[in-house]
């Protein structure tokens, strides 16, 4: 197995974090909807509060137009609310305009105090079929135009979707002055591969069996070379977690004993992204799997009948669940984005089973920014 070496040397420890259900997703039994785990304001916040109190270091905020809640508005309402925890924010570039955007995510840093960090996101809108090419280079215009907003004076941008000049930028300043925010980001096309290599932070991939992983993490390695970058690399995956290893097996069966597989099947295509070339490696991925679901020992894909994008689970005792975070580990990974079924119970599970024995950090620059009220604040990590 190809393993891209650790590029954060001073991060000891991974970036655990949690994911929080704004767009629906929250079951006990896969595709049976139930009104207690519906996407509203209180149980989407329920969620995140019980991730930072079983220690979890970032939570993803997904972004959807079918169901559930704004990402940027719920950030906003939940910060006042965390003592510790990042909230990881995803924007589909495009759906707001580009310094508009940035002001707002600026503000949002400001009341974050820097712990505010954003997945980018190249999904069609509501009505639209683009071209995945077409996609990248609006996500790719995005991101430079906000990396402007919030590095430079005055904006001049001049491009094949957005044209700017002359625009000064002091609205979009963010408390994070080394860049902005932290970003993240996942695709497996060429254009999406170029645009992680050359802007982005960490590459996030969805569960495949490990020989796959590695070599996207070779083919965008390669592309953040040729721009004189390095790279961090995230896995975001589900997990069911149980004191022996029958009882995560039992559990996991459970979640689709009363799977519709037609209903499935509507549930995957609802989505923006049900025809991007992620989710068609993680259909693969169920192909290859055994008559139980797994692709391996303790990657189970059963969770991809009835979601689209990220569909499979790490299925396992304690130990095996540390086992396989660790190989991972050693790939290089340093980010872990987990989620379970329904989502406050599983957080309760990973945090009672798994915390206790598992270090962790938060990705170097996410805290790394000397914000401009204190000067003097030492960086704790480094722009890429």
């Amino acid at each position: 197995m190809t393993v891209v070496p650790v590029t954060s040397p001073d991060l000891d420890a991974p970036e655990v974090s949690w994911f929080s259900a704004l767009c629906g997703d929250d079951y006990r039994y896969m595709g049976v909807p139930d009104s207690a785990l519906a996407p509203t304001w209180e149980h989407c916040r329920n969620i995140v509060l019980e991730a930072e109190k079983q220690g979890f270091r970032n939570i993803l905020a997904p972004s959807s137009y079918q169901v559930g809640q704004d990402t940027l508005t719920f950030v906003a309402g939940m910060l006042p609310q965390l003592e510790k925890m990042n909230m990881l924010a995803a924007i589909r570039c495009g759906e707001v305009q580009p310094i508009m955007l940035a002001r707002t995510i600026a503000t949002l840093d400001h009341m974050a105090k820097g712990k505010l960090t954003l997945n980018i996101i190249s999904s069609d809108f509501p009505g639209e079929k683009a071209d995945s090419n077409y996609r990248y280079q609006r996500s790719r215009e995005v991101v430079e135009i906000l990396k402007q907003c919030w590095t430079q004076d005055e904006i001049n941008y001049e491009g094949e979707i957005y044209n700017f000049k002359g625009l000064p930028t002091d609205p979009a300043k963010p408390y994070q002055q080394n860049g902005g925010p932290l970003l993240y980001f996942g695709g497996y096309s060429p254009a999406a591969l170029e645009l992680c290599g050359q802007h982005c932070d960490t590459y996030l991939m969805w569960p495949e069996p490990k020989e796959q992983i590695a070599q996207r993490m070779k083919d965008v390695n390669a592309v953040a070379e040729r721009y004189g970058r390095t790279l961090d690399y995230g896995l975001r995956v589900h997990v069911v977690v149980r004191d022996t290893e029958a009882e995560a097996r039992e559990y996991a069966e459970s979640l689709v004993s009363k799977l519709d597989d037609e209903y499935g099947r509507l549930i995957r295509e609802r989505s923006h992204d049900a025809h991007s070339l992620g989710v068609s490696h993680q259909a693969r991925a169920r192909e290859l799997a055994d008559q139980f679901g797994y692709v391996e020992r303790h990657l189970w894909t059963g969770i991809g009948r009835a979601r689209s994008g990220c569909g499979a689970a790490i299925v396992g005792s304690a130990d095996q669940v540390l086992s396989e975070i660790e190989e991972y580990k050693k790939m290089g990974i340093r980010a872990f984005i987990f989620s379970g079924y329904p989502h406050i119970d599983e957080c309760e599970h990973f945090g009672r089973l798994v915390m206790p024995e598992l270090k962790t950090s938060s990705l170097p620059h996410a805290y790394g920014r000397v914000p401009s009220e204190t000067p003097d604040t030492p960086l704790s990590g480094k722009r890429r």
